[in-house]
């Protein structure tokens, strides 16, 4: 299994050296539309590769996926921790109770009715 994910790497590897040497040209990349930067006096650009624009892309797109997840996941991990918890507190109160039971008896009786 190690090698097969030793090869899916490389060749993903190999796939995106060369999407990266085909897209080498370089872009201009503006905040702004020409027309309202000039109305707003602000125009901020960026020059940079074609590749390293796709690139960013990707791993923008997967950034906003995974926090869009996360914020949708909340509730599970909420519920999950109020029943852990719960848990934890019905636990506690049945050793509490079974010392309770096992108050006036002998030791090795007490340990007899644990074990049951």
């Amino acid at each position: 299994m190690r090698y097969i994910r030793y090869a899916f790497l490389g060749i993903l590897a190999i796939i995106l050296v060369s999407i990266a040497m085909a897209n080498r040209s370089m872009v201009e990349l503006q905040l702004l539309p020409d027309d309202l930067a000039a109305v707003m006096g602000f125009q901020h650009g960026l020059t940079m590769p074609v590749f390293l624009v796709f690139f960013l892309g990707i791993v923008g797109g997967l950034m906003i996926g995974f926090v869009w997840e996360w914020m949708r996941e909340h509730k599970h991990r909420s519920a999950a921790a109020h029943r852990k918890a719960e848990v934890r507190n019905l636990e506690r109160e049945l050793k509490k109770t079974q010392a309770e039971r096992d108050k006036g008896k002998d030791e090795v009786l007490a340990i007899l009715d644990r074990s049951a």
